[in-house]
């Protein structure tokens, strides 16, 4: 059998179950990734199991997301996430160094390694061709324990490239070709494999920007092969050691297959509100534009920023535009300036910020009212930029340029007239800063640990009764995401250690004082539709809703991670058999469900749930572990019962 570069990794690296797509398989994973938001609960679950040190080859966690300090909590955080990284064994990364993918790419990152990191755009390391996936920071915490991870083994998409992309196309408009094929849930349960003649035309930060957002196509991972233009990344980063070639078999085997002509490929753009939204910039060109944001967690590399430089060259904004350059890490900052790409962003009325994830999270630059915002990011779920019926486009810098410019939407290819089209390449040898992160002391070192005011020891959770009487408190349509559920911004990010207090704002935006509707009503239920958790890891949108007393989510589907997370915590994901049922149920119906401990004992996959006075089927499709986990009220219950 000709082997993918997928199964080649999954094979070294398998630990439990078969390769058969959709059955429950464990990898052993050899670095984790952690940033502030969500590393700040997986520290606490980390130390909850009482586990003494990491015992993976390498953990990194990166300050990037909570860096707007309104009060104390944010720095709190921080000096507890710096202590207990020197404390346990991880790579602390200062604020202000960078986003998280693009600094482990930078410094860490290694061609055929595994990696589980507490961000859902974890598989951006495929731009070194790591099989990176994202998962809830429990997960993550037990990885840094040393334990594998478990989850449904995906199928593997081949995705041939060939050609080469033509002027001001980018690597942002090959993804965003990817969403206009498969929407937001069509790689779900898949991971996405690179390959073809067309992939040596890329650079590995290309690579980057496409496993990054690929995320948002549903896909578990993305990877791309090993090969010279990786070698010519390592090299330039110093790290040339670290390089090893990989690559599937000639004709290897792909579960599903899809062809890319780069040399075809035009400027397109993701409109308001969803990442799969997906037409050509034509199509939308002539619309007015009042924001424009380069960078962040994606397109936030050199080259990124190098071409939005030499495009403003020489110009200046619309005088209605603001424009925001968000660099991917201060590395990127120093090169960016170095090779004079930092003065014609200047010049041209750009506000140059700190390297960090920011808009893309909700800290700052929130658009104003019924102003449209064109960005590099990943993501525009309604509302996450943190203005309500916000108007937010993704696009390539190209693309996000252009506009800056004309102050409308426009075609990048219509700037041909006016100035050139230049191919930004990487530098032979990048100007490297290494300052900011921090390595940890010495096993044995007596380290003590920092906790202020706004840290709070993880939640006890109830094991799963006998049987479950749930009202439904809250019925929601399809693709509400984790922002929905649990959103960010820089009120709410800020409790990230504060289950109790963070929990008010469990669903805020879509039903306002719904924590205070939970409170007294004991067990509670929620109803979804499709693709329920879509988007981010933050495993809060568990966590929270679990505290508030939700036990039982019940959806058409659910995002892979969101359902991991639920398992996680003790929440029951119910799906619907009859799709019916869903338009049936109202907030308020009383959901039944007797015996229920016995039936998920004995691996029964349909549930009956009565409800009033009939009675609906319903699955649940889990592995024997994940019932395990639920039964004991959530995975760290039951490894404490189960030492």
């Amino acid at each position: 059998m000709k082997k993918n570069l997928t199964r080649k990794i999954l094979e070294a690296h398998l630990k439990a179950g078969r390769l058969v797509p959709g059955q429950e398989i464990a990898i052993s994973i050899d670095h984790a990734l952690l940033q502030d938001a969500t590393g700040t609960m997986a520290m606490l679950e980390f130390e909850a199991m009482e586990f003494d040190r990491v015992k993976i080859e390498l953990a990194a966690q990166y300050v990037d997301h909570n860096l707007l300090q309104t009060d104390h909590k944010n720095a709190d955080d921080h000096k507890y996430l710096q202590s207990a990284c020197a404390k346990y064994g991880i790579m602390f990364s200062a604020p202000g160094n960078g986003v998280s993918h693009q600094v482990h790419m930078e410094r860490f990152g290694v061609p055929g390694k595994t990696m589980l990191g507490a961000d859902s755009h974890t598989p951006g390391a495929a731009g070194l061709s790591m099989l990176a996936i994202g998962a809830g920071g429990l997960d993550v915490a037990l990885a840094l324990a040393g334990r594998p991870y478990y989850f449904p083994c995906p199928k593997v998409l081949g995705v041939r490239l060939k050609g080469k992309l033509p002027e001001w196309v980018s690597a942002k408009d090959v993804i965003l070709e990817m969403l206009r094929r498969y929407n937001v849930d069509g790689c779900s349960g898949k991971i996405i494999e690179y390959f073809g003649p067309g992939v040596a035309t890329l650079s590995a930060t290309d690579r980057e920007t496409i496993g990054n957002m690929g995320t948002e196509t549903g896909a578990t991972s993305s990877i791309f092969p090993s090969d010279e233009r990786t070698l010519e990344y390592l090299r330039a980063q110093g790290r040339e050691d670290a390089f090893t070639p990989l690559s599937a078999d000639d004709g290897a085997e792909y579960d599903e297959y899809d062809e890319i002509d780069l040399s075809t490929l035009v400027p397109l753009i993701a409109c308001p509100s969803s990442p799969g939204n997906v037409v050509t910039v034509r199509e939308v060109a002539g619309k007015k534009v009042e924001q424009v944001i380069v960078g962040s967690s994606v397109n936030s590399s050199y080259r990124d920023l190098m071409v939005t430089a030499e495009i403003l060259k020489g110009r200046h904004i619309h005088q209605g535009v603001s424009m925001h350059i968000n660099p991917g890490s201060r590395q990127v900052v120093e090169n960016v300036f170095k090779n004079g790409g930092g003065l014609p962003l200047l010049q041209s009325g750009a506000m140059i910020k700190e390297p960090g994830c920011l808009g893309c999270i909700g800290i700052g630059q929130a658009p104003g009212t019924g102003q449209v915002s064109l960005r590099t990011f990943p993501r525009n779920f309604p509302g996450r930029s943190g203005t309500v019926d916000d108007m937010v486009y993704l696009c390539s810098p190209e693309t996000a340029a252009a506009a800056a410019l004309k102050g409308i939407i426009t075609d990048p290819r219509d700037l041909a007239a006016e100035m050139p089209y230049v191919r930004i390449e990487d530098p032979k040898q990048y100007l490297i800063d290494e300052k900011s992160i921090y390595r940890p002391a010495p096993q044995g070192t007596a380290v003590e640990i920092i906790r202020g005011p706004n840290i709070k020891p993880f939640p006890h959770l109830d094991e799963l009764p006998d049987s479950l009487k749930t009202e439904v408190i809250l019925k929601v349509g399809d693709n509400i995401s984790t922002d929905g559920i649990m959103p960010a911004g820089n009120e709410v990010l800020p409790l990230r250690s504060n289950i109790e207090a963070i929990s008010h704002f469990v669903f805020y935006k879509i039903s306002p004082g719904f924590h205070l509707r939970c409170k007294g009503k004991g067990a509670l239920a929620v109803v979804g539709g499709d693709n329920y958790g879509q988007g981010s890891s933050r495993e809060h949108a568990a966590l929270a809703p679990r505290f508030l007393g939700i036990r039982i989510k019940l959806a058409k589907s659910f995002a892979r991670i969101h359902k991991a997370n639920l398992c996680n915590f003790g929440v029951l994901p119910l799906e619907f058999i009859g799709l019916a049922d869903y338009e049936t149920l109202k907030e308020g119906d009383v959901l039944q469900v007797p015996g229920i401990r016995e039936l998920i004992k004995r691996g029964d996959i349909e549930i009956p749930v009565q409800v009033n006075n009939r009675t609906i089927i319903t699955k649940l499709e889990v592995s024997q572990r994940e019932r395990e986990h639920l039964l004991a009220g959530g995975t760290i219950n039951h490894l404490k019962n189960n030492p």
